[in-house]
């Protein structure tokens, strides 16, 4: 980069680096460091505290508070966007010329500013939130969130058409590229960045089934419902469940099945024990938006990955899952693959293939070119 110097516009603090989209701007900034980038980082602060490994790892870090007023949900911008500006972050932007990243659609407020119209701007688009939304309403069962989740998502699309005054579109995904590209010109698909450095499933045989996920989110609820109700009905092998903040409702409905058990808010070093070990990660999604990093998790980490197709949207990771679609194939999958052993040519070939597309080393080089 012909500055060196890079101004990343993050819509949460993020470390820890605990759920999907903070791990994609954490350790892209960490990539980006390491190749000698001074990244200079910007935070909307809300709820999360601030970790001094922020200060350590990057160049400068500056934390804005995010405005999560009522006031914003009766704007014509998403409420996502008209939280997240702050004159404090424009100024500090305006004292030097370097490019600016922006990840998601949520810190784009920035394209609209006209005093910073001749930088460099990019954007990080994490999902297409307009669908993301819309199937988080879809998903949700309380009438006010439902009304929110409906209400943001036609305000998005409404908004998204802001992308025009980008220099480029980084999607995360094949599908989302595809998506962008239709709308906008200058799309360029960069993959997830993420934490794993290599391949350590273990060979051989578990004895359990995991799912894994933030359990408050009601569309993880609905899947672990599902696999409750019509897949672990009638399978003898003990399924795991483990997430943060499941709902009384979903505690009351587990604790008297004595194949399946309930692990709540586990910690990084419980979680990644529980995915090395299971002889089963299933990972499934109502829709089919951004790439779920537990996906990658359970690949890195973990033995067999039984997914649905909504879960690889895009991801070109088809080859190193086993894939089925409804509870009939699910169930017929689990008994198959309990038959079988994981094998050191199953971790072979996830070598070669996440490499290959997933590797943080090549991505951030291309990230940087495109910055240039």
């Amino acid at each position: 980069m012909s500055s060196s110097n890079l101004h990343i516009i993050s819509f949460d603090i993020p470390y820890p680096a605990n759920y999907g989209g903070v791990i994609d701007v954490f350790f892209k900034a960490k990539a980006l460091t390491e190749m000698g980038i001074k990244v200079h980082l910007h935070c909307f602060q809300y709820g999360r505290e601030h970790d001094p490994i922020l200060k350590d790892t990057f160049h400068r870090v500056d934390f804005y508070k995010r405005d999560i007023s009522k006031k914003h949900l009766f704007k014509s911008i998403p409420y996502i966007v008209s939280t997240r500006t702050s004159e404090s972050l424009i100024e500090n932007l305006l004292k030097d010329e370097y490019p600016i990243l922006m990840e998601g659609l949520h810190t784009s407020a920035l394209l609209d500013e006209p005093r910073l119209k001749t930088r460099i701007r990019l954007v990080r688009a994490h999902n297409i939130e307009h669908e993301y939304y819309y199937n988080l309403g879809k998903a949700e069962r309380d009438v006010f969130k439902k009304y929110y989740f409906y209400n943001e998502a036609a305000k998005l699309k409404r908004y998204e058409k802001v992308l025009n005054k980008a220099d480029r579109i980084l999607a995360i995904s094949e599908n989302d590229k595809a998506y962008f590209n239709k709308e906008f010109s200058r799309v360029d698909h960069i993959p997830a960045f993420h934490p794993f450095k290599e391949v350590r499933s273990k060979v051989g045989k578990g004895d359990y089934v995991l799912y894994h996920g933030n359990l408050s989110v009601a569309e993880n609820e609905n899947a672990v419902s599902f696999l409750i109700d019509e897949v672990f009905n009638e399978i003898e092998h003990p399924l795991i469940i483990a997430g943060l903040n499941p709902s009384k409702q979903l505690k009351s409905r587990v604790e008297n099945d004595p194949k399946i058990k309930l692990i709540i808010n586990p910690t990084d070093e419980e979680l990644q024990d529980l995915i090395e070990n299971a002889h089963i990660n299933i990972s499934i999604t109502a829709q089919k938006t951004g790439l779920k990093l537990k996906l990658l998790n359970n690949l890195y980490n973990g033995r067999f990955t039984l997914v649905n197709d909504k879960m690889l949207s895009g991801s070109n990771l088809d080859s190193l899952c086993e894939v089925a679609n409804n509870h009939v194939s699910i169930k017929r999958r689990i008994k198959i693959l309990f038959r079988k052993e994981f094998t050191t040519e199953h971790i072979e070939d996830r070598k070669h293939n996440l490499g290959k597309i997933y590797c943080n080393g090549s991505n951030v080089k291309r990230l940087i070119e495109l910055i240039n």
